[in-house]
């Protein structure tokens, strides 16, 4: 997903993972159904995403406050889905969150 992002500043929650190829069962839904409610919460401004050859996939997603952050990591849901990725669905995660002070760049054309 693309998105333009706001000014700073903003927070970014960052999550690197590698999915357990042979325990999938019911991933695909609980990842859509995820997808679905973490776009609707407050606060939640856009994500990006992207999968290495090895399988690792490193998604980025962006958030106006540390509030939002928090509401969404208790959201009753996501804590079910938290709880079965760490028992079943990824070999391995880890989460960082950054707050942006300053962010710069370009495009070219």
């Amino acid at each position: 997903m693309s998105f333009t992002r706001p000014e700073p500043p903003y927070y970014a929650v960052i999550v690197s993972s590698k999915l357990d190829a042979d325990h999938l069962d019911g991933y695909a839904a609980m990842d859509d159904r995820m997808t679905e409610l973490g776009r609707a919460q407050p606060g939640y401004l856009g994500r990006e995403s992207t999968t290495d050859a090895d399988g690792r996939e490193l998604t980025v997603l962006y958030y106006r406050d540390a509030e939002s952050i928090a509401a969404w990591k208790q959201h009753p849901e996501h804590l079910e889905a938290q709880r079965r990725g760490r028992e079943q669905w990824y070999a391995d995660y880890r989460i960082e969150v950054a707050k942006v002070e300053r962010a710069y760049g370009f495009e070219r054309e």
